[in-house]
């Protein structure tokens, strides 16, 4: 039905925007108006058509159960009243005009950041989508997404519970991140993995800003792209948005040249926009001016959701999760400790693994159980991606179906039942996928013979789907002490692997020198040579000094470090670094894993308890506060405000401090006379007429966690409940979240409320749509743009 070869498909603008212009009540949730205002929507959505939208959603963004608790109305009465108002103005227009099922974000963080599981994501996804589908859309859209994962959730829940196209759009800040750090990149990558149908952008910027975005967008997939602006930025005092229809369609010209095919508007556009965008088309075609794409390069690249590793060079994978030979690992996996594991993970990360092998794989365990907790608890703390490690299918579709991004598979080999068991899982989710030479008949012994089974493994891996981009070859690292002569035959079955095929190659290394001894002069030679022959990913220790410095001469020696620029960067620092030791006295290691410190900045939860109980025997819980944690959140945050670390670690920083702080509360409550704990009472409320409470729920957690008493009232809070809990608390402090334009009235009545009383606090405030001008002239003492931000002004407020 939608050609998207031989024209631009038009989407229609804000639902929101137009809600607000009809002047109709808009209650807690706005999709109820499918029901009680039903023309008036179904209007609306005539206007888009009109206006020249081929394609409009309906009226159902926040209609998931998680939302509607708040409503009178079940997930099925308003999303099929959503779906049948904008059939029935489709139908009325006697114009071919598609309807989606519009799915936004649930608007609760998700696991490990928030409460929120994905299999609890997944279940409230699929029951919107099967009444959306069952109701009669024609497509779903799942709009204005920042968690990856959320988006993924949302994306199986689609393809697996309706046959409908999925479009799937991701909103961007300016530094061209979410606000919980994906990347465009980490999103494209991803997305295609999962085969939704076109992929793009909507929300938060104007078009001008998310240009640079989309320029890198259709660099990463060959999807079909949307783009979705926003009307530029909310104006507070006029009500309306900064930039004019007029301007909106000339800025959204310059899309069309990078092969963009559906556009449309988001927040602050009405029909109007959507009429110039037509007819800015028609001047297009008018002088000639075709929308071509640049041509696209399919990548061998994997992801976590901030951080893109791309097969250009030679890329470490982490070897030490993994209880194969290693006595401790066992032991960590048998008592479950979790914490070990995660240091395990920072530790390779610091010493500069690009990416980290995960094998949970012991008798007598749950490994699926195991696998999926330790992918959620490690890309809580470290940013790159992961290779799921398994000889059990079942184990790697668990891993697979809950990791965020796009990870390896190790392994396939060239067994057909082993192909046709895994092969569909990788092509399912994404991945890309390492494949074994070897076969029901073993390893081969000679070159030519591996490089068989290599070629039928990729070709296989093609007939699924499966780009041979995605599909990494391990020609197998044979032990020198038994089979001496078969380790050339290895170097020379991954040259032709590389010559012939054109795929990336992989190898775990250290097996070669397996019974020898000194065996890391071996595995360095054996590392130099292979890169030689072409070897893109070692598995190998990073901690080895040795080993990445093979790597780092490797590529000086063949011009990949131009310059020797990282060369020198690296090994001057170190060279200072021995100088220094040798005239200084021993210095305490500051990373001692077991540290307090230690947990924080690196959001091990694990250990923070048994640390601070530890401390607690020669230190007094008000040093521990003021001289360890603080100090550790305060560079913790430092490092969010720079970019060198992103929501998801911060919280995992600030709920590994809770643990501290909870242990210290229990203490001081057995000591007489002893100081509190708490920094002071600090109030928080999404204002009246606003359900939106996510972002007020992340400064909560965070503020909670450097020792501040946070009273939450909720969300959708009456003046009055502000100004009493102000008054019966004595609280100093009170924070306002509002998320939409028409409930910053209601921020600014509380505001007036609270001085009309007397009340002696600061008030400070966020929110999507607030700007710190805005804040002042609505009285407001403080703005804040993110919960760090919000720290600094406690600390400003209550020391």
């Amino acid at each position: 039905m939608l050609d998207l070869k031989n024209k631009i498909i038009m989407l229609d603008g804000g639902m929101g925007t137009m809600l607000q212009a009809a002047g109709v009540p808009m209650g807690k949730v706005p999709e109820a108006l499918n029901v009680t205002h039903g023309e008036a929507v179904i209007d609306i959505h005539r206007q888009y058509i009109e206006a020249g939208a081929d394609i409009i959603y309906a009226n159902t963004f926040s209609a998931n159960r998680y939302k509607l608790s708040y409503s009178d109305y079940s997930v099925e009465e308003l999303v099929t009243a959503g779906v049948k108002n904008a059939k029935k103005a489709a139908a009325d227009s006697g114009r071919d005009v598609a309807v989606a099922l519009d799915v936004g974000p649930i608007g609760e963080l998700m696991e490990p950041n928030g409460s929120l599981k994905f299999e609890e994501a997944y279940d409230m996804f699929k029951e919107m989508m099967t009444v959306g589908a069952e109701a009669g859309a024609d497509l779903i859209v799942i709009e204005t997404s920042t968690d990856l994962l959320e988006m993924k959730a949302a994306v199986l829940a689609a393809k697996e519970n309706t046959t409908l196209p999925v479009f799937s759009t991701m909103t961007f800040e300016k530094n061209g991140r979410t606000f919980t750090g994906v990347t465009v990149e980490a999103a494209a990558l991803t997305l295609t993995g999962l085969g939704v149908d076109a992929v793009g952008i909507n929300c938060s910027l104007g078009p001008n800003d998310i240009y640079p975005l989309a320029k890198k967008l259709v660099e990463w997939t060959p999807l079909p792209v949307i783009i979705k602006a926003n009307a530029g930025l909310p104006n507070l005092n006029s009500g309306g948005y900064d930039i004019s229809a007029e301007q909106f369609a000339e800025q959204m010209d310059q899309f069309m040249d990078l092969g963009v095919r559906m556009i449309g508007g988001c927040c602050g556009t009405t029909p109007g926009y959507i009429r110039e965008m037509k007819k800015m088309l028609s001047r297009r075609e008018a002088e000639g001016r075709k929308a071509e794409r640049p041509a696209f390069v399919q990548r061998a690249a994997v992801c976590s959701s901030t951080q893109v590793v791309e097969i250009d060079g030679v890329r470490v994978i982490g070897e030490r999760i993994n209880p194969t030979g290693k006595k401790l690992f066992k032991e960590a996996l048998l008592n479950h400790n979790i914490g070990y594991i995660l240091t395990q993970g920072i530790s390779q990360v610091e010493a500069g693994a690009h990416i980290l092998d995960v094998n949970v794989g012991l008798p007598k365990i749950d490994e699926a159980g195991l696998m999926v907790e330790v992918i959620k608890e490690l890309q809580g703390v470290v940013d790159v991606p992961l290779q799921i490690d398994s000889s059990h299918a079942g184990v790697i579709e668990s891993g697979l179906r809950i990791y965020n991004g796009k990870p390896i598979v190790n392994s396939v080999n060239g067994e057909m039942a082993v192909m046709e068991k895994i092969l569909p899982l990788v092509k399912k989710y994404g991945a890309a996928v390492v494949g074994l030479t070897l076969d029901e008949n073993g390893i081969p012994l000679l070159a030519e013979e591996r490089y068989a089974v290599a070629e039928r493994i990729v070709r296989k891996a093609e007939s699924y789907g499966i780009p041979k981009e995605d599909v990494y070859i391990d020609c197998l690292t044979l032990t020198a002490s038994a089979q001496q002569k078969e380790v050339v035959e290895t170097l020379k079955a991954m040259q032709l692997v590389k010559e012939r095929l054109g795929v990336k190659t992989v190898l775990g290394v250290s097996n070669i020198s397996f019974g020898l001894p000194k065996r890391e002069l071996v595995n360095v030679a054996f590392l130099t040579l292979a890169m030689a022959h072409g070897l893109d990913l070692p598995i190998i220790n990073p901690n080895v000094a040795a080993m990445m410095a093979a790597i780092d001469s490797f590529n000086v020696l063949y011009n990949r470090d131009e310059g020797s620029k990282y060369y020198v960067d690296k090994y001057s620092k170190i060279v200072e670094a021995e100088k220094n030791s040798q005239a200084a006295a021993p210095a305490a290691k500051p990373s001692d894993t077991k540290s307090l410190e230690y947990a924080v900045l690196n959001g091990i939860r694990e250990y923070a308890a048994e640390a601070t109980r530890e401390l607690l025997k020669t230190k007094q819980a008000m040093e521990i506060v003021n001289e360890i944690l603080i100090p550790a959140l305060d560079k913790v945050g430092v490092d969010f405000e720079k970019g060198r670390l992103f929501l998801p670690q911060l919280i995992q920083s600030a709920t590994t401090a809770q643990e501290a702080f909870d242990v210290l509360k229990e203490y001081m409550a057995g000591q007489k006379d002893a100081e509190t704990v708490s920094k002071g009472k600090v109030i928080i409320a999404t204002v009246k007429g606003d359900i939106h409470d996510i972002g007020k729920n992340i400064v909560k957690v965070v503020m909670e966690n450097y020792g501040y008493e946070m009273i939450d009232l909720g969300k959708d809070v009456p003046i009055e409940k502000v100004v009493e809990a102000v008054q019966k608390t004595g609280a100093k402090l009170v924070g306002l979240s509002a998320l939409m334009t028409t409930t910053v009235v209601s921020m600014e009545e509380t505001i007036r409320a609270l001085h009309e009383a007397g009340c002696d606090c600061k008030i400070w405030v966020g929110g999507a749509v607030l700007t710190e001008d805005y804040a002042k002239q609505i009285g407001a003492d403080f703005y804040a743009k993110d919960a760090k931000q919000s720290v600094d002004i406690a600390k400003t407020v209550l020391g």
